[in-house]
Parts: C-alpha cells; sequence; structure tokens
C-alpha cells in the first residue's frame, strides 16, 4: 500500500508536470504548496505558469484519479460479489444506461445538453436498478448468476434503443461517439467537485465490505454459516459500486476494461484476499488512469487519443492473458 502511495504521488507529479508547456518539477510543488492553507508559501512561478498547473491540468489529473480510483475498486467489487474474476463495474449495464442517458442528452435541443453528467448519471443508476429486480425475480433470489444475465438483457436493450437515437439524430453522432471513447479533455474543477461525495461515499462502504467479500469467497452456504447474509451483502456492493461508478462516467465517458486490468495486477502482486485488493486497486487504479491519460495527450500532440482507446489497446491484449492463464491459475483468483 505504501509503495502504492508513493507510485501514485510521482505520477501525479510528473504528469501534471508534462505538456505542451514543459514545467519543472519545482514548479508543480512550488504552485501545489501555495494553495495549501494556513501555509502561506508563495510561488515565484510566473502567472501563466500558475494558471496551467491549477486551472487546467491539476484538475484532469485529480479527476483521472478519482475515475481511475473508483473503477478499478468497482471492478474488485463487481469481482468478489459475483465471484467472477471477468466482472467489471459495467457487467450490470452502467456502461449501456449511462450511454443512453449522455447521448439523449447530447440529441436533445435547448440546455439539456448542460446535465450531461446528470443525464449519464441517472441512466446508469436505473440500468443497473433494473438489472436487478429483473435478477433478483429469477431463479433465486438475488442469485449472481441471475443478475449477471439480466445485466446483458438490460445492457442489449439501452444499446439498442441508443442506437435507434443516434440513427435519427445522425448530425450529433460525433459529440456522441467523443463521450462514449471518454475523454478528460475538458476536466476542470467543477466535475472534480461534482464526483467527489459519490466516488468518496462509493469507497467507504466498498472498503468497509471487504473482509465480507473475502467470505463470500468460500460460498454463499458457507458464508451464512458464519452469518453472513449473502444476498444484503451483494445488494450493498452493488449499490455502492453503482453508484461510484456512475458518478465517474458521467463526466469522462466510457472507459473501459480499467476495472480488469488493475484488479488483476494487484493480485498478482500482492495476494488475493480483498483486504488487500481493494484497497490497493483504489490507489493503483489512480496511477494507472493517470499514466494512461498522459499517454493519451502526449503520443499524438498536440492532438489527443481517446482515452477509452487507450485503455481498450492496453485491455485488450491484458483480457486475452487472462483467459489464457485462467486454466493454469485457478488458485490465484
Amino acid at each position: 500500500m505504501v509503495v502504492a502511495g508513493v507510485v501514485l504521488v510521482t505520477v501525479v507529479l510528473v504528469s501534471t508536470a508534462m505538456g505542451p508547456a514543459d514545467l519543472s518539477l519545482g514548479t508543480v510543488v512550488g504552485v501545489l504548496l501555495s494553495h495549501v492553507p494556513l501555509l502561506h508559501y508563495h510561488s515565484s512561478t510566473s502567472p501563466i505558469n500558475q494558471a496551467i498547473v491549477w486551472e487546467i491540468r491539476l484538475p484532469r489529473v485529480i479527476l483521472a484519479c478519482l475515475v481511475g480510483s473508483m473503477l478499478a475498486l468497482g471492478g474488485a467489487s463487481y469481482q468478489g460479489v459475483f465471484r467472477n474474476p471477468l466482472a467489471d463495474p459495467y457487467l450490470l449495464g452502467v456502461a449501456a444506461g449511462a450511454g443512453l442517458g449522455a447521448t439523449i442528452a447530447i440529441v436533445t435541443p435547448s440546455t439539456f445538453s448542460e446535465l450531461l453528467p446528470l443525464a449519464a448519471f441517472a441512466g446508469g443508476v436505473v440500468a443497473v436498478t433494473l438489472t436487478y429486480v429483473v435478477g433478483s425475480k429469477a431463479g433465486r433470489s438475488s442469485s449472481g448468476s441471475s443478475i449477471v444475465l439480466a445485466g446483458v438483457a438490460v445492457a442489449a436493450i439501452f444499446t439498442a434503443i441508443q442506437t435507434n437515437v443516434q440513427q435519427q439524430h445522425a448530425a450529433d453522432l460525433q459529440p456522441v461517439y467523443s463521450w462514449i471513447l471518454g475523454s478528460l479533455t475538458v476536466a476542470t474543477w467543477s466535475d472534480v467537485t461534482l464526483i467527489l461525495p459519490y466516488v468518496t461515499l462509493s469507497a467507504v462502504v466498498l472498503l468497509a465490505h471487504r473482509h465480507l467479500l473475502d467470505i463470500l469467497r468460500v460460498g454463499e452456504e458457507e458464508a451464512r454459516t458464519l452469518g453472513v447474509n449473502p444476498n444484503r451483502v451483494r445488494l450493498t456492493v452493488v449499490a455502492a459500486a453503482t453508484l461510484g461508478t456512475a458518478a465517474a462516467v458521467s463526466v469522462s465517458g466510457l472507459i473501459g476494461f480499467v476495472g480488469i486490468i488493475v484488479p488483476h495486477l494487484v493480485r498478482l502482486t500482492t495476494n488475493a484476499s480483498y483486504r488487500v485488493v481493494m484497497p490497493v486497486s483504489l490507489v493503483s487504479g489512480a496511477s494507472f488512469l493517470v499514466l494512461a491519460d498522459l499517454f493519451a495527450r502526449m503520443v499524438e500532440a498536440p492532438g489527443e487519443v481517446p482515452l477509452g482507446v487507450v485503455t481498450a489497446f492496453i485491455g485488450g491484449p491484458f483480457f486475452i492473458l487472462v483467459l489464457r492463464s485462467r486454466r493454469s491459475a485457478q488458485g490465484v483468483l
């Protein structure tokens, strides 16, 4: 955990320093110290460079930290509660619901497009709520497999509706696709303050349940004999993970594979206990997405590669490696 924290601090400073206006780490640290309350530190950096650090780069880096940490923690949580190492935060239809909400906001004339984050957030929550209701009514109550299958069905329905809306508003496809591919280009402090309460609440609840996820690993019947209610744990974890994930994607767009890559890397470098996997995934997810965003804005500078494309480029091969190694690594997960 200490190592992950040191890596995160280093990545944040380096990412904030790098860009078209190349700044030194000392400049970045000086600007950050000048904004620490009660410290009364005065940076000698020029006003322009101070604005670049504080108003342009740092909000983007901090937002990447929040989104990456939430997607990674959500992935670890879903993998624990559904006992499926390939589960990710979009499993129950969050992506499809958020995509539909964002699409409706973008194609709707008037100021409704200004409410895009709210529309995406609402769409993700509605989709997962519908998934859980449908899954709970099918087969065993709140069965993990039933909920996952319900998520596939709900995601297909929401995606079909989104596709129909896009076809009816062909002129608005470019902003829709830009959002779907994921980006932090226009990140501001307002975006950070918008999702911070939801991400914080979600993280606190999920981390508080990490020991219960270890108990669920032995099986539902065994968990009941230990006094754990699997249905209650599943509902709480799914609700918390969905709340944080929906908030994250509402400002970043759909950024895939973070919830699969990071928890698996954490397991490979630490151990399989969720007491360790979840907090380390929280910190490592932030570092991962900050680095991915740095690559996205530097590889084709002054242009940018969509952040979702970068994570998919990394996550696709990684996903294949995980599938191939499953036969020989059943005990790892």
